[in-house]
């Protein structure tokens, strides 16, 4: 059974709401300290250390840290055929979800023959993280490469811890989905250290990493070059990770363990409610499961719901931990608007709606990563299939924070272009504004041109 925290009566403010409601820990600060030595190691040692960490970490030293592409062809040749066309619909889908999201360039004609345009400019080289901890995610390779790819970024490489039971390959899966998406760059490296090998590079180490190299057609010492970007969820060390090589790339976000609110009245299917809850919490058993109702037959028949179905569960014990922790609950709530407050002070990184007028009281929400509207658009629905985007804030960053998407990949360029009559126009006012400043200089780069 969820526990309980009952609001009713209570009037608080957003930050008091945010304080009592359940919440995943997730310390980035200590998890630094952890990381730092790995980052620098990797900094400094390349493909030696990349080595070193994955026998520390997954169990296996990789031969190859860059995946020859024939391994990225076999994975795909003996990919089950649904699972195949699953992945193709899923590419397809959320191709035309990302194309939706690319700006427009515009021209303002500022003064008479004075104009700003703005452009749009992808980055060059991108990294993408995908996890391998507790389940495969080619889901992940998808999310993330289709957002770079409709970007228009040149240069995709992806990274993905090594696996034991594969050779200290990536999963065969995740080969698959990076072959099918055309991405030839694949690394066998997980955690921190595949953050850092993209933040800073890595230089080869043996005579193994330069064959590799040759075989992709490439020269030199470095087996794989920085990028500009990193992208991709990740456990506590990818996100602290993140946030330690930030500044020297751009990241995405620090995304944390999964989490799911559903905000419900008495209409909703008590059964859909649990099945989506348990959706979530078979992720990992820190991940957050929390329903938000006005109901208590509709809280109580949920836990009878999730009683019966959780230990009939393949991920039972893995269930039973998230939903029986601290980051989980139920959030009895006076009436929905206290419930759309609650659900904005949580900031969920997927939020359900199952209410009369889902999509009215959808669209008085603020503060969440996605919004599932309705008794057919479970969570799920959006982590595969839907065309959007599942790498999503969490641990209530969603106040401030997007999902992934193109904007991820792309920076904004303003051009300013004016001929001598427009900047004639506005010399008197510069000059005022310069001297206002005391930087005069500003204004005989003006004026010196009307001398």
């Amino acid at each position: 059974m969820l526990k309980r925290i009952d609001l009713r009566g209570q009037r608080l403010t957003a930050a008091e709401l945010a304080a009592v409601l359940p919440r995943a820990a997730l310390d980035v600060e200590r998890a630094m300290e952890q990381i730092r030595p790995v980052i620098d190691d990797v900094r400094a040692r390349g493909a030696a250390a990349l080595r070193e960490l994955a026998e520390r970490f997954d169990g296996v030293r990789p031969e190859h840290l860059r995946v020859p592409r024939q391994a990225l062809t076999d994975a795909l040749a003996g990919l089950d055929p649904e699972v195949r066309e699953a992945l193709e619909i899923s590419i397809a889908n959320n191709r035309a979800g990302h194309a939706a999201q690319l700006p427009r360039e515009t021209s303002t004609e500022i003064t008479p023959g004075g104009f700003v345009r703005q452009r749009w400019v992808p980055v060059r080289r991108v990294g993408l993280y995908v996890p391998g901890g507790l389940a495969v995610y080619p889901s992940s390779v998808v999310m993330n490469a289709v957002a770079a790819q409709v970007a228009g970024v040149a240069e995709l490489a992806v990274a993905s811890p090594p696996q034991r039971g594969f050779g200290g390959l990536p999963h065969p899966v995740i080969l698959a989905a990076c072959e099918l998406l055309g991405v030839h760059e694949v690394y066998a490296a997980g955690g921190a250290q595949a953050v850092a090998m993209f933040a800073y590079g890595a230089a080869a180490e043996d005579e193994t990493d330069r064959a590799d190299l040759a075989a992709a057609g490439l020269e030199g010492h470095l087996l794989c070059e920085p990028v500009d970007v990193v992208t991709g969820p990740g456990n506590v060390y990818v996100a602290a990770a993140k946030r330690a090589v930030m500044g020297t790339v751009g990241i995405d976000a620090e995304a944390g363990t999964t989490e799911i609110a559903v905000l419900a009245d008495s209409t909703a299917n008590p059964a859909h409610v649990a099945v989506d809850l348990m959706s979530q919490a078979e992720h990992d058993p820190a991940a957050a499961s929390v329903l938000i109702t006005d109901s208590v037959d509709l809280a109580d028949a949920v836990d009878a719901e999730i009683a019966a179905r959780v230990p009939a569960a393949r991920h039972a014990e893995r269930m039973r931990t998230a939903l029986g922790g601290l980051q989980s609950g139920t959030v009895l709530v006076a009436d929905l608007d206290q419930a759309v407050a609650v659900a904005d002070a949580y900031g969920a990184e997927h939020l359900e709606v199952q209410t009369t007028d889902a999509a009215g009281v959808a669209a008085r929400i603020r503060n969440a990563g996605a919004i599932f509207v309705g008794p057919f658009s479970p969570v799920p629905l959006g982590d595969y299939i839907a065309g959007s985007n599942h790498v999503l804030p969490t641990g209530g960053t969603a106040r401030f924070a997007s999902g992934l998407n193109v904007m991820a990949f792309i920076r904004s360029v303003q051009v300013i272009e004016y001929d001598e009559r427009a900047l004639k126009g506005l010399a008197a006012p510069l000059t005022a504004l310069a001297g206002s400043e005391d930087l005069p200089g500003h204004a005989e780069a003006v004026n010196a041109r009307f001398v």
